[in-house]
């Protein structure tokens, strides 16, 4: 890990920290304490084994779908890939640094550039369908909830629909027009490569070229022969979302509250679709403050803050310390590659005066 990424690391957890803090110092009092005396750690030990299963689903979305393109991705590969897209996430606004990693790692999996590009959107356009149908779905039958939640939540939840949309039409418009969109995408790169001079945008801008034909095909090939890994990335996509929401009624049980299920869920959709506006890092602050603003109109003061914490625990400080695991197998990987490259180089250095 460089230096850059440890800074960010840190100052993503230090406005999460913050945030918890002044949290836990506002509602907390002697039933507080009671609480914690009381916390049911069976239903801690199963928030947390939902957690896990949660990135099970992600891991099987993604072999799935590399397999409808023709691809065969271990399922062992997809769950590292998975779990070290977390600490990208958890450190860059939106979330959005996951997205390179995954397209890195598929790549190491011998799956094209283009190809692991149109697997990684893909997801996110299967997020934001699922997504907007939950929450078309929690808006019919939560209206009494939602209609009193505040405006600055609403507007947070709104500018995030609209990107997911707009991401979903973009992509559908790519994959029918893929001449129109490839012609827009290259006068994209080349603005790009003109405005970012130097050895290493001018190689990344060759590269895309070349492998943007993939990407288009690929982007086809999903609405259309490999609209077998759309259903099963559908399939699996709600069984991860339902599984991450789920976690927060545990949590609630755990700390002896009703698990409000349907309130949880609705809860939980606002946050993670707020979460996807690039505001800060990992959206550290922007979640805290969100969730404790939604929970507090069902749940009891004194146990607002522990729930808070607890559920950040799982959702964000858990992403980076397996993140980092799985990163450091993915760095010692990275290590053996080069040195067998080296090793390689070495061996054709001293055969050349032989021949």
């Amino acid at each position: 890990m460089d230096k850059s990424q440890a800074r960010w690391i840190w100052i993503s957890v230090a406005f999460s920290t913050v945030v918890l803090l002044i949290v836990l110092a506002t509602t907390f009092d002697k039933n507080t304490l009671l609480t914690i005396l009381k916390l049911n750690l069976w239903f801690l030990l199963l928030a947390t084994l939902l957690r896990v299963a949660s990135l099970i689903f992600w891991a099987f979305r993604i072999r799935t779908m590399a397999g409808s393109l023709g691809y065969t991705v271990k399922f062992s590969h997809c769950f590292n890939l998975v779990v070290a897209n977390l600490l990208a996430g958890a450190i860059t606004p939106g979330q959005a640094g996951g997205e390179p990693v995954r397209i890195h790692e598929l790549y190491r999996a011998d799956v094209k550039i283009g190809d692991a590009t149109a697997v990684v959107l893909m997801e996110r356009v299967l997020d934001g369908i699922v997504l907007v149908i939950m929450g078309v779905l929690a808006m019919i039958l939560l209206e009494s909830v939602w209609r009193g939640l505040n405006i600055a939540l609403i507007i947070g939840m709104f500018l995030g629909l609209i990107l997911m949309i707009s991401l979903i039409l973009l992509l559908f418009y790519s994959a029918r027009r893929p001449d129109r969109a490839k012609v827009l995408l290259s006068r994209l790169i080349r603005w790009a490569g003109n405005r970012w001079k130097g050895k290493t945008m001018q190689k990344v801008t060759r590269y895309a070229d070349a492998e943007m034909d993939n990407f288009f095909v690929s982007l086809h090939r999903f609405t259309t022969s490999g609209r077998k890994g759309l259903i099963y990335g559908t399939i699996f996509t709600t069984l991860f979302w339902a599984s991450e929401f789920f976690v927060a009624s545990l949590l609630l049980l755990s700390l002896g509250q009703p698990p409000f299920v349907a309130e949880s869920y609705l809860f939980q959709l606002i946050i993670a679709i707020v979460m996807m506006v690039p505001l800060t890092p990992g959206s550290s602050g922007i979640a805290e403050l969100s969730a404790t603003s939604l929970y507090a109109l069902i749940v009891p003061a004194s146990v607002l803050g522990l729930f808070v914490l607890l559920w950040r625990v799982l959702l964000f400080y858990f992403n980076i310390v397996v993140g980092l695991v799985a990163s450091l197998n993915i760095f010692r990987r990275e290590l053996r590659i080069t040195d067998a490259k080296n090793q390689t180089s070495e061996l054709e250095i001293i055969k050349q005066p032989d021949e």
